[in-house]
């Protein structure tokens, strides 16, 4: 961690809040350095009176550009996850927690986030294709080969260690949840499986399980049960949260996650440490994540 330090400090950034005022306080972290991943920016979210001899759990969210000031995101929507984490703090409905919001890049969101392992278990002719495909006419899906493993090593290894260091958290799995929506509901999911020491909760909203945009001649949905039923870390020791519509990109999960549910039941998780939501009507947005999100945060920090 003293290399990323050092870099910080040659780079001269600089702790900014956002600009709209929100609720509690964002520090933003520009730039964030890392020899896996391109650099980024981290907001970190700290509830009102925020107190370093307190301590504090820790969840960190990707697509972190979407999660407190609808006057800045690409749609004009956010997750409003300053007002919803106060609110029940300020209830007593959950423990005490900060977020840590990491922001994507945007062309490189899918190969960052599309979960690694899986990928390499698609037939060579579709994961060939699949590299090659755009997202729209003159965008590639991918703007290079996938690189989750490295997003997570760099979320492991220099982020979390960084954030430990200087925020008063507590350090712990029990502590410490993963959380995002759509392909970012996949990253986290993967995150718990390939760190199981260090996430204690994964927290997956609209979770993208068929990778793309269509559920025909499809094998990726096959090919995360197959990781998942090899990979899921034991229910006594960790929650899963996860949750889906059925409008717009929505409308394609109800059934995938019938699958994923009957995998958890099989590997024993139970309502103590597993929970799926069906929001029927809900579509595939910020608006409609905010308007749940209160669910998940109180199954992970419940008090």
């Amino acid at each position: 961690m003293k290399t990323v330090l050092i870099m910080l400090a040659f780079s001269s950034l600089m702790l900014a809040q956002t600009q709209k005022e929100i609720t509690g306080t964002v520090e933003r972290i520009a730039d964030f350095p890392s020899k896996y991943i391109s650099s980024r920016n981290i907001d970190v979210w700290l509830p009102e009176n925020y107190d370093p001899k307190l301590k504090y759990a820790v969840l960190y969210m990707h697509d972190g550009q979407m999660l407190f000031d609808a006057s800045t995101t690409w749609n004009k929507q956010s997750w409003n996850a300053d007002e919803t984490a106060q609110q029940l703090q300020n209830s007593g409905e959950v423990k005490p927690f900060i977020i840590v919001g990491i922001h994507n890049i945007s062309v490189e969101r899918h190969a960052n986030y599309f979960p690694e392992k899986p990928f390499n278990l698609l037939p060579e002719s579709f994961k060939n294709d699949l590299l090659q495909g755009e997202r729209s006419p003159g965008q590639k899906l991918f703007a290079h080969k996938i690189d989750s493993d490295n997003y997570l090593k760099f979320i492991v290894t220099e982020l979390k260690p960084f954030i430990d260091k200087k925020y008063s958290t507590l350090k712990s799995r029990e502590f410490t949840a993963i959380a995002g929506a759509s392909m970012g509901g996949l990253i986290s999911i993967y995150a718990l499986c390939e760190y199981p020491k260090i996430f204690g909760k994964a927290l997956c909203l609209s979770t993208h399980w068929p990778g793309i945009w269509t559920l025909e001649n499809n094998p990726i949905p096959d090919a995360f049960l197959q990781y998942l039923k090899a990979h899921l870390p034991a229910p006594k020791s960790h929650k899963i949260y996860f949750d889906y519509g059925d409008q717009t990109l929505d409308a394609l999960y109800p059934t995938l996650q019938e699958k994923v549910d009957a995998l958890m039941i099989e590997k024993g998780y139970t309502s103590k440490n597993w929970m799926t939501v069906y929001d029927k009507g809900a579509d595939h947005s910020e608006k409609a994540w905010a308007n749940r999100l209160a669910t998940p945060l109180k199954f992970a920090f419940k008090n």
